[in-house]
């Protein structure tokens, strides 16, 4: 690995950790839109309205259209529309908190997946991390049932989402080792307005909002949580091993309880506050816990030396 490889590996970690920051305010957004709209048609405008933002970055970045779409791609745009709608459903059902730390066990999960598909093999301290990253995920969950907040169909539900978003990860991983970033949050934005589309529709939700301003929650998730957020893990992504970014992700369980606290009266209590620094604390272990291959990665494109998205 080249000295100025070595200078910027920092680079693909702080990606990953500033998208869990935009993708921690998705659950409050979700919140804030669901008395105009539903949880499947807010996700439905959220890439809608995504698609033409990202189209403008690109080509005012890379200077061309998008290049072709592939097949991991689709299906991790599939894997990961489908993660949201299961998240959303279980968003109205339990806590926040609780929600987001069954979902990202999927991020968790992805680094074993990684080290038998992607042969990432881990060292000894990820495991570590893991472990720690785990139990103040679950420290960190825990006060909701005490206030008759959660709802064993709500769980069910983000358990499900889990195994879908460990999916997303994944194929993302492997589409970027052949396309840039720019291009792979495109076109999984795509797939992703056209399989929430689908969901609205079997859901019976309606479409439109019965006044303009139902428009602002899911305006607020593009630019945040789908441009900003998704456009940040997927150039990480790119730059991390997979095993490493599963462990940084959960940065966003910690960032939406603690806004959920301020916001919906969700409070933390002192084993959640110990579960969300045992959280950083993981997150601060893995950075050394994957083998990297001596392979060359994907050549990063002109987007990812000029922008973060």
């Amino acid at each position: 690995m080249s000295d100025t490889a070595n200078s910027r590996a920092w680079l693909g970690p702080l990606l990953l950790l500033l998208g869990g920051l935009c993708i921690g305010l998705a659950p409050i957004g979700l919140r804030m839109g669901l008395d105009t709209l539903g949880p499947q048609a807010i996700a439905f405008w959220r890439y809608t309205f995504a698609i033409p933002m990202l189209l403008v970055l690109l080509i005012g970045i890379e200077r061309r259209m998008p290049k072709k779409i592939t097949p991991l791609i689709i299906l991790a745009g599939t894997l990961f529309a489908l993660d949201i709608a299961l998240w959303h459903w279980a968003l109205t059902m339990t806590t926040v908190a609780n929600a987001t730390f069954i979902v990202n066990m999927g991020n968790v999960c992805v680094g074993f997946v990684a080290w038998l598909v992607l042969k990432e093999r881990p060292k000894p301290v990820w495991f570590v991390a893991v472990a720690v990253a785990v139990a103040g995920a679950a420290a960190l969950s825990q006060g909701g049932a005490a206030n008759g907040q959660t709802d064993i169909r709500g769980d069910l539900l983000a358990v499900a989402a889990a195994i879908m978003v460990a999916g997303y990860m994944l194929f993302s991983k492997m589409s970027r080792n052949k396309l840039g970033a720019m291009d792979v949050i495109f076109w999984l934005t795509v797939v992703e307005a056209v399989v929430a589309g689908m969901v609205v529709l079997a859901s019976g939700e309606r479409f439109l909002p019965e006044t303009p301003q139902g428009f602002a929650a899911p305006l607020f998730l593009a630019l945040v949580a789908q441009v900003g957020g998704q456009g940040l893990i997927i150039a990480g992504l790119g730059r991390t091993p997979a095993a490493v970014a599963g462990i940084i992700v959960l940065i966003q369980p910690v960032f939406a309880a603690g806004l959920s606290w301020q916001l919906f009266g969700e409070s933390l209590t002192v084993l959640q506050g110990g579960g969300a620094a045992l959280i950083l604390l993981g997150i601060w272990l893995s950075q050394g816990g994957v083998k990297r291959r001596r392979q060359s990665a994907a050549k990063p494109s002109h987007a990812e030396a000029t922008t973060s998205a």
